[in-house]
């Protein structure tokens, strides 16, 4: 009994350490904070194609599903500035947000995407 038990509460205590993440999230008030600072780079995971339909004015794109995404990231983005990370719903950035932290980018996530930022009726620009 006291094996199964030792063993449960590591199994519990893996899980939470794994639920833990990297980096920040932000709803759509913390993150349009945050992005009026122009010391934050604003970065745009989405695809070009999402991209040219409407971002936030400043973002950078880097399509965090193609397969070079790291080094795009480290060869464009400074690692002593906030990255500011956006996508359409949020998951795309979550991940990206994730993996770009674990490489020592201090990052905050954008809960919801672009989608919640329209619905807030933050603006959006189709312009470079």
């Amino acid at each position: 009994m006291k094996k199964f038990l030792t063993c449960m509460m590591a199994v519990l205590g893996l899980n939470t350490a794994c639920g833990q993440s990297n980096y920040e999230n932000a709803d759509v008030d913390g993150f349009a904070t945050l992005v009026a600072d122009t010391n934050v780079v604003i970065l745009d995971v989405r695809t070009a194609a999402e991209y040219a339909e409407g971002h936030i004015e400043r973002a950078v794109l880097i399509d965090q599903g193609q397969s070079d995404f790291i080094e795009q990231a480290k060869a464009a983005l400074p690692k002593d500035k906030k990255i500011a990370v956006y996508c359409r719903s949020g998951r795309r950035s979550a991940s990206a947000a994730g993996r770009l932290a674990d490489i020592g980018y201090q990052c905050v996530n954008l809960k919801g995407g672009i989608i919640a930022w329209k619905e807030a009726n933050k603006p959006v620009t189709t312009k470079e």
